[in-house]
């Protein structure tokens, strides 16, 4: 129902979905030439989940998605919004609507938000406008992804990062503000530094009319560029929209980063000075899962008893775009 009246807005549910099978990294030295502490090492990964068939996208969100749902105490029918964050559908034309579907949330719009490894932080904030604005009153937020359809298996620098899954979170109207400040930013001019390109190929319709055909090329990045970009600007993303917040870093009781490296995890905490008590890490289990990285090591934490109502939580998102962001939030309502 649309009411058009200002509202606050409280996370009150998550979800979490990976598939079954799990590649390690000593599974991993029989495809290319790595080892197991060259990986740890560098990345702090040690295993990662792999969607086989007949797995997909659609099932890893709508699985995330009911727990969220669950954990919020409302039914598929009260979602009155669908935000999929993803860079990886089952179908080009989007699959959150395939995921509305499933989840039976018969009065809910759907959508898919492309934002990469940024997805998720991006989609929250997105999500928030529609709350805020009194337009919808439960929004159903998913990130999820199956990089591993697109990673060049041949490829030791990148292989090695990635893997798939989903995560989401349940957003609320609420008479309090829960959401207390994001800063969002984008950079293309450093574009080429993570990317999943078109490959295509010239076909003749006419002798005078060439169409483009073709595919997606695996996906390539400059690890060393990445990570530089990520040190520098997470800590100043978080610290902006700690400001917006009226907050200081003391005040953050948990920092949840995109899951990308254990390196850059540990860094932008130290640059914050964040101590390691409070920083969320799931990334040696999972690895890279991209847009799902950051709903799946919260609900992780939720579900430990990690994360308690009211706690003041930091994320931020960085990569592909290049984009990244920040948002804090307390916990519940």
């Amino acid at each position: 129902m649309q009411n058009f009246l200002a509202s606050g807005i409280a996370i009150t549910g998550s979800g979490s979905a990976v598939p079954e099978t799990v590649l390690d990294n000593q599974q991993l030295t029989q495809l290319v030439e790595t080892s197991d502490e060259w990986i740890t090492s560098r990345t702090g990964i040690s295993q990662r989940r792999l969607a086989l068939p007949p797995d997909s996208l659609t099932l890893l969100a709508t699985a995330a998605g009911e727990k969220a749902i669950t954990a919020a105490g409302i039914t598929p029918a009260d979602i009155d919004l669908i935000l999929l964050a993803t860079s990886t559908p089952d179908d080009l034309f989007g699959s959150a609507c395939r995921v509305q579907s499933e989840l039976g949330a018969v009065k809910a719009v759907a959508f898919d938000l492309t934002a990469a490894c940024s997805g998720f932080v991006f989609g929250l904030v997105t999500a928030a406008q529609y709350i805020r604005t009194g337009v919808y009153q439960n929004v159903l937020l998913i990130g999820a992804d199956i990089l591993s359809r697109w990673v060049d298996w041949q490829d030791r620098r990148s292989c090695v990062l990635f893997g798939d899954g989903a995560g989401a979170v349940v957003l609320q109207a609420n008479k309090s503000d829960r959401l207390l400040g994001f800063s969002l930013k984008s950079d293309g001019s450093q574009n080429q530094y993570l990317n999943l390109s078109y490959d295509g190929s010239n076909v003749e319709l006419t002798p005078d009319i060439h169409v483009s055909t073709g595919k997606y090329q695996p996906m390539t990045m400059n690890g060393k560029e990445v990570y530089r970009f990520a040190v520098q600007k997470v800590p100043e993303v978080i610290d902006k929209a700690l400001f917006v917040a009226n907050l200081r870093v003391e005040n953050i009781d948990w920092l949840v980063l995109h899951q990308a490296n254990q390196r850059i995890i540990n860094s932008v905490a130290e640059r914050l000075n964040i101590p390691e008590h409070k920083v969320i890490s799931n990334v040696a289990n999972y690895g890279n899962t991209s847009a799902a990285s950051i709903p799946l090591a919260l609900d992780e934490a939720v579900r430990e008893g990690k994360i308690k109502t009211n706690d003041i939580i930091a994320i931020s998102g960085f990569g592909a775009g290049l984009s990244w962001g920040a948002a804090i939030f307390q916990w519940g309502r």
